[in-house]
């Protein structure tokens, strides 16, 4: 990785490297199991990968706001969003890694 974002290509050359198939294998590895986390997502259904954490959809209701220019008072349609909640074996990971 070179940067501070890991992106699909970087995590496509670390499978690579890890496992030694081809990049064009490697990167439809990848590409697959991001679709099929998306896919459940799509669906519903909470993702809960053991370790790393869980990805869930929850449905918002709708509220009031406020519109940012004018400070009149605006209605916030429901929606749907994904939160993630970090496993407590990955917190503790970073927790180590940031010197906690």
């Amino acid at each position: 990785m070179k940067g501070a974002t890991l992106t699909r290509a970087d995590l496509c050359e670390a499978v690579h490297e890890e496992v030694g198939l081809t990049r064009q294998d490697c990167a439809g590895l990848v590409e697959r199991t991001l679709d099929l986390v998306a896919e459940a997502l799509e669906k519903g259904e909470t993702v809960k990968l053991s370790g790393f954490g869980v990805f869930q959809v929850r449905d918002k209701r709708a509220r009031m706001g406020r519109n940012p220019k004018t400070g009149e008072p605006a209605e916030i349609e429901p929606r749907r969003v994904i939160g993630f909640r970090a496993s407590q074996v990955m917190k503790a990971r970073i927790d180590r890694a940031l010197g906690g």
